[in-house]
């Protein structure tokens, strides 16, 4: 990790650490109110911060848990640097740059203050001052790195760069996938299955610009990228402004604008252990391009593909996915409904019916000796990290990823 250039006197951290419990019982109400003061002041924020995850609230507890998690570990930051990378990965691909970090660290100072009143004494306010001024600085020099890496890659770049829509393909009721080349015919730099890209769109009768995070869905080392997006069924909830876009308005000699691939949830194509892919819904994406991955790339190495789905009109890719484990004797692939279908029933398209739960990874796999890597709702997610700590599955071998800011999965 790089080295931080302001130091903390005792006092300071001693002031710090003592608050945190304080600023985390009223973390929610501050960070609500942190934002809604500084988008009064820069308005221009609105344009790089997703306004679904500030209306359902997952982006002031994310804020909240990341602060107080830091300021927790003042003293030792390299205990959080995961979570430090974690997020510069995200901060990365929606372009956060340094002279933004002064405002979001003045308007905090500011909610805390106004939430906390005189609590929060000018002792108190200084010390967190100097504290946020450290961890910005952590960010802000992994975040250099990161930049500086994704500029370097052949074919890489840094900002937003123009991509055609060469293909639009429907894979179910409800997903869609983007096949998106680079309009000025140059080399688009790799990335590691698990990553994402931010896309940016302007979109009519918005104010501001919107940018989404979404995983890449093919292995990579093509002349593409492709992204799978899920439609909203309800158009008016804030998370499908621009899915629900992409699906309506966006097709084939379109032009859209990504930044380059991100994320650390990745597939660890250094092992040589066997493999279980879980996935629910939408949170296939990531998924499949980790098993395509491996299937190209390490054709010995045991996979298990494991999908929860309605049923099979909002299963997409099922038949690609199929395919591969008739033709791969080390791809073994099921598939679980929730409510199947009369028609899905008839044939016989899923190995079960219900959730999956520890009793059905446990009647499929031979033992819990595998990396595990899964990605869907929160829900979902719990339960499968709930079953592979039940089995004993070591936490090293247990890998997630979330579809917008953090959660706590147990």
């Amino acid at each position: 990790m790089a080295t931080t250039t302001l130091q903390l006197d005792a006092k300071t951290i001693e002031t710090v650490k003592a608050t945190v419990p304080v600023l985390a019982q009223h973390g929610e109400a501050i960070t609500k109110h942190f934002y809604k003061r500084m988008f009064a002041a820069h308005p221009e924020l609105l344009n790089v911060f997703n306004q679904s995850n500030q209306k359902q609230g997952s982006q002031p507890k994310a804020l909240a848990n990341t602060v107080y998690a830091a300021a927790q570990y003042i003293d030792n930051l390299e205990a959080i640097i995961p979570v430090v990378k974690q997020i510069a990965h995200k901060h990365r691909s929606l372009e956060i740059k340094p002279e933004q970090y002064p405002i979001v660290g003045k308007y905090l100072l500011i909610a805390i203050k106004e939430v906390l009143g005189d609590a929060a004494t000018d002792e108190i306010i200084d010390a967190w001052g100097k504290a946020y001024g450290v961890i910005a600085d952590v960010f802000i020099q992994v975040e250099r790195e990161m930049y500086e890496e994704a500029a370097g890659l052949n074919g890489g770049w840094n900002g937003f760069r123009d991509f055609v829509v060469e293909k639009k393909v429907k894979e179910s009721d409800v997903i869609t996938s983007f096949y998106l080349k680079a309009k000025d015919g140059k080399t688009i730099s790799d990335f590691k299955p698990g990553q994402y890209i931010s896309i940016r769109l302007t979109i009519p009768g918005e104010e501001y610009t919107h940018i989404r995070q979404y995983s890449l869905s093919d292995a990579p080392g093509k002349d593409y990228y492709r992204i799978s997006t899920k439609r909203e069924a309800n158009k008016d909830v804030p998370d499908g402004v621009v899915s629900n876009y992409l699906h309506d308005s966006i097709n084939e000699g379109d032009v859209v604008e990504l930044t380059a691939p991100a994320g650390d949830f990745v597939l660890n194509m250094d092992q040589t252990e066997p493999v279980v892919l879980i996935s629910g819904g939408v949170g296939l994406t990531p998924m499949i391009s980790m098993l395509n991955t491996l299937v190209e790339k390490q054709p010995e190495r045991q996979v298990t593909f494991i999908h929860a789905a309605i049923n099979s009109n909002f299963h997409a890719m099922h038949d690609h996915v199929k395919e591969l484990a008739n033709n791969h004797d080390n791809v073994n692939y099921y598939v679980c409904y929730d409510y199947p279908t009369e028609e899905d029933r008839a044939n016989n398209v899923f190995d079960k019916e219900g959730y999956i739960d520890l009793a059905y990874l446990q009647s499929i796999l031979k033992d819990n000796s595998a990396d595990f890597y899964f990605c869907g709702p929160v829900p979902f997610m719990k339960s499968i990290k709930q079953a592979l700590i039940e089995w004993n599955v070591p936490e090293e071998k247990i890998h997630f990823e979330f579809f917008g800011p953090a959660q706590q999965l147990a």
